[in-house]
């Protein structure tokens, strides 16, 4: 398929009623999160601890393949002024691979903030700090994930 740096040229390319899942791409890990097939709700799902590109995109498609997932949405990490630096090119570069492996279509989603939000749903939660650091990758890929459905939502809405 492709990669598309557009929501809506994203939204034009997904399958109907499949699960899409968001991507927290971190320099150790991999938060991973997935929608239910309406596309209206983001739950945090796991993190994957990064090894080698080969093992992380297996570990991927492994989920892709049991939860029968029909797009992915990647954070895109923009720097606070909007521009991007070398972690926006390593997630372009990480979807530009995985998209060699996959025919889904794959979206960028501005994560800026997404991690402050994840620690703060998960402070007022009253979440241990041990249990924050287990989980806190995959919560900010349910943020990612939970931004890039609205959207979505909102698109169709407009279409309609």
């Amino acid at each position: 398929m492709a990669v598309f740096d557009r929501i809506e040229d994203f939204a034009a390319a997904l399958p109907a009623r499949r699960a899409l899942a968001g991507l927290d791409l971190g320099e150790k890990t991999i938060g991973v999160a997935v929608s239910d097939r309406m596309l209206s709700v983001a739950s945090p799902l796991q993190t994957i601890k990064r090894r080698k590109f080969g093992l992380d995109a297996a570990a991927l498609l492994e989920i892709v393949a049991a939860r029968d997932i029909g797009g992915l949405v990647l954070g895109l990490p923009r720097n606070m002024d909007g521009s991007e630096g070398p972690r926006c090119q390593s997630t372009r570069a990480f979807a530009r691979n995985l998209s060699g492996l996959c025919d889904l279509p794959i979206g960028f989603w501005d994560e800026r903030l997404s991690t402050v939000a994840a620690e703060r749903a998960l402070l007022e939660a009253d979440t241990s700090r041990r249990k924050r650091a287990e989980v806190i990758d995959h919560v900010a890929a349910g943020v990612i994930l939970q931004g890039a459905l609205d959207r979505l939502s909102h698109l169709r809405r407009t279409e309609g």
